[in-house]
């Protein structure tokens, strides 16, 4: 199994870097997706709508520091948690393209993601999918 920085690594316009607190951090551009502390522990920065229906929904924690922000954690123990660590950083990596594309500021790269057919994959729920929906209507 790959690891989460060979798996996010591969996706279009992806950076991995060394993060701030140790752990490597995930770029889109200057956009920070999330970052990883070895592969026990996930943050990702979200808008506080979208944070707060993965804490609801049990998809996620609040931040182990910040808890009042839009960040969330997700700490990872085994394979089942690596996936849904992956699926949380997807999320993330697809709102940031969404951003990018209705600001006119995506490449040719990620011209090539269907954001609302992958969207549309990952099952969310009526919430998740309103937060993108609406991204949609502003363009």
């Amino acid at each position: 199994m790959a690891s989460i920085e060979d798996e996010v690594s591969a996706w279009p316009g992806i950076a991995a870097e060394p993060h701030r607190f140790n752990g490597r951090e995930f770029t889109l551009g200057a956009r920070e997706v999330g970052h990883v502390h070895g592969e026990r522990l996930l943050d990702i920065p979200f808008a506080k709508r979208i944070r707060d229906v993965l804490v609801e929904e049990g998809e996620a924690q609040e931040h182990h520091v910040i808890p009042e922000s839009g960040w969330i954690s997700f700490r990872i123990e085994g394979d089942a948690d690596r996936e849904h660590a992956v699926w949380l950083l997807r999320l993330s990596y697809l709102y940031n393209v969404a951003i990018l594309n209705n600001q006119g500021a995506a490449d040719g790269e990620l011209d090539t993601i269907d954001v609302e057919q992958e969207v549309a994959s990952m099952d969310l729920n009526e919430d998740l999918s309103a937060v993108f929906d609406s991204l949609r209507t502003s363009q």
